[in-house]
């Protein structure tokens, strides 16, 4: 579990005091500082439950299909976030913030499509229908005040629904914006 005390800090480009599993899905931004977007997402796998690796397996193209039907349906996407953040707020980085992590798909944000150019992605580990944990709001405020110090850009924080409405619907009801604490706007539907 992550203690309440850790300080997280970026150093080029990654954060300080977490696990890092690099991802082989990323590219290089358009422009690498164009930062100005943090997305929440969500992701269980399989759906619901949370435990295992599964999620850094998808993410590291290693997810064994034959362990759960429903990694039948997805274990050849080539999908990645920048960090995902555990149930029980533990952290891990997938790819560094100045390099464009496969997270939004297509999306559009205030008129300007394909999100992944200028975003950071952030999963946290949950379902749309069911409550987020405290340990998980305080770390992404941590994570929030951290790239916020770094990537002064950054002016929105938006649900993966607010980029892509007909397609996805996370982070969710179940996703509390109130216990968010920063400095930018949040834009949701």
């Amino acid at each position: 579990m992550l203690k309440s005390k850790i300080i997280m800090n970026i150093k080029h480009h990654w954060l300080t005091n977490i696990t890092h599993v690099s991802s082989p899905n990323f590219n290089n931004r358009p422009v690498e500082n164009d930062i100005k977007l943090i997305v929440i997402h969500c992701i269980g796998l399989p759906p619901n439950k949370f435990s295992g690796d599964y999620i850094e397996d998808l993410f590291c193209n290693r997810l064994n299909p034959n362990v759960h039907p429903y990694f039948e349906t997805i274990h050849t996407l080539k999908v990645s976030a920048h960090l995902l953040i555990r149930r029980n707020g533990a952290c891990v980085q997938f790819v560094p913030f100045n390099k464009r992590a496969w997270h939004a798909g297509v999306s559009c944000f205030q008129g300007r499509e394909n999100c992944n150019d200028f975003s950071i992605g952030i999963e946290l580990e949950g379902s749309e229908t069911i409550a987020y944990r405290k340990e998980q709001y305080e770390t992404l405020n941590k994570i929030i005040s951290a790239l916020q110090k770094t990537y002064p850009s950054i002016t929105n924080i938006v649900g993966h629904s607010d980029i892509a409405p007909e397609r996805k619907t996370d982070p969710g009801e179940s996703f509390d914006w109130d216990k968010l604490h920063f400095s930018v706007t949040i834009t949701t539907h």
